[in-house]
């Protein structure tokens, strides 16, 4: 009888220790793996947002000189959209300043409606005015459409801007795979800032 229950409380000690050295070791492993992870991540976003821009430019040859001349481009390569009757979508980006990377955010939005599926699409904002990204930067989290109206791209046939569009301070476009969207609205999403 004494065998048997020697037997399970041994066992316990022996699953305890190997818990305690587990937990131990993932202490003192995590902490580089997540700077790795960390600055993979970043390296994700900044690659994605120079494909989006380069697809951009593809797509619509005028938006190059929009971009030049914004004082700020957010852009989010992939903006992961899922529905099943309510839907939600999020995305991770980063704000270019002067050609440099100046911060990462993150963009939710949800839907309610008839709608099932998943897709992906990119979002680039431009902030053409120093006074529109002076409020983005300053805001603690940011709202299209109750923070600031986003005008969104009209193009072309040829691939030109609309003169209008091209004048709001603050110039939206969204792509997917199949090239610009037309008719989306970026109403209702949250875009905040945060660290990767």
């Amino acid at each position: 009888m004494q065998k048997k229950s020697s037997f399970p409380s041994k066992g316990l000690a022996a699953v305890a220790v190997a818990m305690a050295s587990l937990t131990f070791a993932g202490c003192t492993t995590t902490m580089p793996g997540k700077d790795a992870s960390s600055q993979t991540s970043r390296n994700d976003v900044n690659a994605g947002v120079d494909a989006t821009l380069s697809k951009l430019y593809q797509t619509a040859p005028a938006s190059r000189d929009l971009v030049a001349r914004a004082k700020g481009v957010l852009v989010f390569p992939a903006v992961l959209q899922a529905s099943f009757v309510i839907g939600g979508e999020y995305g991770k980006g980063a704000l270019r300043v002067g050609g440099r990377t100046d911060g990462y955010y993150s963009t939710t939005a949800g839907s309610i409606g008839f709608q099932a599926g998943a897709q992906s699409k990119a979002i680039v904002l431009l902030f053409m005015t120093q006074d529109a990204l002076d409020k983005f930067r300053n805001s603690n989290g940011w709202t299209v459409g109750a923070d600031a109206t986003v005008a969104l791209a009209n193009i072309g046939a040829n691939g030109s801007i609309d003169t209008n569009t091209a004048q709001q301070p603050i110039i939206g476009f969204v792509t997917t795979n199949g090239g610009l969207i037309a008719g989306v609205s970026l109403q209702g999403a949250k875009i905040a800032k945060i660290s990767l």
